[in-house]
């Protein structure tokens, strides 16, 4: 079972299983593994009861979180990596888990979830031994099947909102939007790319650097789209291949779900959105995914406080009983 809402949007929605159509689909980082719910998209009044923190399973895996010095020290050889190859950007990321409680309340998390980011798509789900919760507003994709149009996002860079922007976090952006740019000139049809001035986007306690593009495109070159766009520079790194590999040999654990994509098709939109900050749900565990984007001015202890306040994104709304 699915529950998820839209940005800016309020309604409620669920999948009814009425057919085979595959109406919603999570994709992993590294596209090995979806999770698919069928039907149609419906609206519905509230969660059930149903959805029950006793559903979820217990974690089998054993783990142990990085801690403070061990992260500092990965980030120094990231940043010694990024130099020696002249990197513009690769994006670390790192697992927190939290164990100190006896049950959660999945339903009064999840509107915690919604009232604190009502600009991003926010979601819970529990299918088989998968449970996950997440709420971000990084636009992937959105194509409108009467217009054609296309619409994408550069989201990078992050700091408190009460913090003024330096040149590390525009720096870092710049190869996003210059990334997305390319891909897009491959697909556009008979106009220009619509492009946005760069302008900040609040996400609760923390802000973003963002760029709009929108462009015209054939409808079967969609999946070409999001298959070139994904990873973007925003959650894997400059150049994409490399970065990848580098990801695989610095992270030790798999990123599951996180960081990969949401794919969800109503009557009039395919949308696309990216899948940070999430968490996966244990009966007696939660594995909170947080990362970065480093570069060679990145600041290894700042760096850890950046991810420290993106775990808390979502931490502080679940709901626990001790």
């Amino acid at each position: 079972m699915i529950y998820f809402k839209f940005p800016f949007d309020e309604k409620l929605y669920s999948t009814d299983e009425s057919s085979d159509k595959k109406v919603v689909i999570f994709k992993s980082f590294d596209q090995t593994e979806s999770i698919l719910f069928n039907g149609n998209t419906v609206e519905v009044n509230n969660i059930p009861k149903t959805l029950s923190s006793k559903l979820l399973t217990n974690t089998e895996l054993v783990f142990s979180a990085e801690t403070h010095e061990e992260y500092v020290e990965k980030l120094q050889e990231v940043i010694k990596v990024i130099k020696e190859n002249n990197l513009p950007k690769l994006v670390l990321s790192r697992r927190k888990i939290f164990k100190d409680f006896k049950d959660i309340n999945l339903d009064e998390s999840f509107k915690n979830l919604c009232q604190s980011y009502p600009n991003a798509f926010r979601y819970i789900f529990i299918k088989g031994e998968n449970a996950w919760i997440g709420a971000f507003s990084e636009v992937l994709g959105k194509f409108n099947k009467t217009t054609h149009e296309f619409e994408t996002m550069s989201l990078a860079g992050t700091i408190p909102v009460s913090e003024s922007w330096t040149a590390k976090e525009i720096e870092e952006q710049k190869p996003v939007s210059s990334y997305i740019r390319n891909v897009l000139e491959k697909f556009k049809i008979n106009s220009e790319i619509q492009e946005s001035e760069t302008h900040d986007h609040i996400s609760g306690n923390i802000k973003h650097l963002r760029t709009d593009f929108k462009l015209k495109i054939n409808p079967e070159d969609l999946d070409s789209i999001i298959e070139e766009l994904h990873p973007t520079p925003a959650v894997c790194g400059i150049p994409k291949n490399f970065c990848k590999e580098k990801i695989e040999e610095f992270e030790k654990y798999p990123r599951e779900l996180y960081a990969g994509y949401i794919r969800i098709e109503t009557d009039n939109f395919i949308q696309y959105f990216v899948n940070l900050r999430c968490a996966k749900l244990y009966s007696d565990a939660i594995h909170l995914f947080v990362g970065g984007g480093i570069t060679a001015q990145s600041n290894p202890e700042k760096e850890w406080r950046e991810t420290e306040l993106k775990s808390e994104a979502v931490l502080k709304n679940l709901c626990f009983s001790n």
